[in-house]
């Protein structure tokens, strides 16, 4: 026994290889090595060293990978319908309310990530959110946020000196110690080119819902907090007087470049 070195060994562990004499031996190496006793499929094992049983391990790995492959794809074969119609429902509603939602293809991050939904007895959104401040370096996913609430609403657990967590408050404490007039909400201009990114101010008093109308939404809302005496590279539609004014609705039948571009890749 390779742990106590007293009792003839009578385990080994699939893991480590190290020899053990009973339960307990089992458990103190284990303790002492951090060694989960479960063999490792994956482990390089050398051509001298290869036995027909690495063989027989070998092939039932390969089965194994090949069987949850094909659940896999018969779970996406059986539910892309549903999801669709989800999609579309979903789409459908964001357009009476004058909201362009754009979802992206299978395999996405913000695909797998979008939990937004809608609920029809309530007739309101909950939507998926994502906070970003950019003078911390600091980002938060909110989930099902209504959209009857008011951006400033949103905004207290992060930066309200009051009501807003410790820890988060500590993080954001250039913002906290902001008065609330400094603080900026902008959103991304979804259909500009990649060399002329412009943002939208957002009203904090206003709801969630009445700031995203007549926008483009891809996937989900991903809101940008700045201060006003913090310098920083967001250009805000309009603020640049040498720029002609351009209306939100001129492209919106298009994607911006990089959208485009990343569907190119992903197909």
């Amino acid at each position: 026994c390779e742990t106590c070195s007293k009792e003839e060994a009578k385990y080994r562990c699939p893991r480590c290889m190290k020899y053990s004499c009973s339960l307990l031996c089992v458990k103190k190496h284990k303790l002492a090595l951090s060694c989960n006793g479960v063999r490792d499929k994956t482990a390089f094992v050398s051509v001298n060293e290869f036995t027909d049983l690495n063989l027989l391990s070998d092939y039932r790995f390969l089965e194994d990978v090949g069987r949850t492959a094909d659940a896999a794809a018969r779970h996406l074969a059986r539910h892309s319908s549903t999801s669709k119609r989800l999609l579309s429902s979903l789409r459908n509603k964001a357009q009476k309310c004058n909201i362009d939602l754009r979802t992206l293809p299978v395999g996405f991050t913000k695909r797998r990530e979008n939990s937004t939904t809608f609920n029809s007895k309530e007739n309101k959104f909950y939507w998926h959110l994502k906070l970003v401040f950019p003078h911390c370096h600091a980002e938060y996913t909110l989930k099902r946020v209504p959209d009857d609430k008011t951006l400033a609403d949103i905004l207290k657990p992060y930066i309200d000196p009051v009501e807003s967590d410790p820890v988060v408050c500590q993080r954001l404490k250039i913002y906290t110690a902001s008065p609330h007039s400094d603080v900026r909400i902008l959103m991304k201009i979804e259909n500009r080119r990649q060399n002329s990114v412009r943002y939208n101010e957002l009203d904090a008093r206003r709801s969630l819902l009445d700031n995203l109308r007549g926008k483009i939404i891809i996937e989900y809302p991903t809101l940008f907090v700045v201060l006003k005496t913090v310098k920083n590279d967001m250009v805000v539609l309009g603020q640049d007087a040498s720029e002609p004014a351009e209306s939100s609705d001129s492209e919106s039948s298009s994607l911006s470049s990089m959208e485009e571009g990343e569907i190119r890749d992903s197909s």
